[in-house]
């Protein structure tokens, strides 16, 4: 029986993804930094579900959950690094300390994770860690440069830690969604307390007060999570799963925009070699 232990389970693709593992017959250790948000998951499956308080900004709630994991159910299959929110501002609008914490959450929180369980998986020589990203790390959205700065870190990290753990029997995957009905643009999304008024027409579209994506998106969360359990049962399981055709769309274009570019720049690119 597989055990995962899902970050941020209270609502969204992180909520989803756990109900679909139980669903399945599946061990699931359900974290959420209010652990009563989670409850109910562990009194529809007593056998199966475990709830913990886990803000993975706090090593020593890092370390217990982990440990309280492997204790109740033998060790940690899985590791989904889900626990995050949205942060907008303009690059000059953006709070340095909302950054710092931003980027506390969504990278050092995961790095965190992924040394807390790497020791058991390596003495395994099996488990998979799934890292969610977002779409915004490639289309980088004016309003969004932080978010998709702290995401881009996370593909980053994620593409040499596949390197390096592929060889002991161990998966790394990104997951990458576009659009989804969560919580993500509504209570979730937070952006930074002051506008400037010149980025009106760029990021400031994008703010709260003006988005009225939420509630509109085209994904489904419990899709989402049907296609991260395929994709982690694979045994060819992809670097990057892209999670939504607005996504996959989005993504493409990104790549041929670039490749343009490469290829329109390649007499400059290749004129800095040295003659010998």
């Amino acid at each position: 029986m597989t055990t995962w232990l899902i970050t941020g389970c209270s609502t969204g693709l992180g909520r989803a993804l756990a109900e679909a593992a139980l669903q399945r017959g599946d061990n699931v250790v359900a974290t959420a930094r209010d652990a009563s948000t989670v409850e109910d998951l562990t009194a529809a499956y007593p056998d199966t579900a475990l709830a913990v308080a886990l803000d993975v900004t706090d090593a020593d709630q890092v370390r217990t959950a982990v440990e309280r994991g492997t204790g109740t159910f033998g060790g940690i299959d899985v590791l989904v690094n889900n626990a995050g929110y949205g942060y907008r501002a303009a690059v000059e609008e953006g709070d340095d300390h909302d950054v710092r914490i931003l980027f506390d959450t969504h990278f050092f929180g995961s790095v965190d994770m992924i040394k807390a369980v790497l020791p058991q998986m390596r003495a395994r020589r099996a488990g998979t860690i799934v890292n969610l990203s977002s779409i915004g790390a490639h289309i980088t959205p004016a309003g969004s440069g932080y978010y998709a700065a702290v995401k881009s870190a996370v593909e980053g990290l994620t593409g040499s830690l596949r390197k390096e753990v592929g060889p002991l029997g161990i998966t790394a995957m990104v997951v990458e969604p576009g659009g989804f009905r969560t919580d993500f643009s509504g209570r979730s999304l937070q952006q930074s307390a002051d506008a400037i008024g010149d980025y009106a027409d760029t990021a400031g579209k994008r703010r709260k007060e003006n988005d009225t994506s939420h509630g509109t998106q085209p994904g489904d969360p419990a899709k989402a999570a049907a296609a991260i359990l395929t994709a982690v049962d694979s045994e060819d399981a992809p670097e990057v799963l892209i999670l939504g055709a607005d996504a996959t769309t989005a993504h493409a274009d990104v790549l041929k925009a670039q490749l343009a570019s490469l290829e329109a720049w390649r007499h400059v690119s290749e004129s800095t070699g040295v003659k010998e």
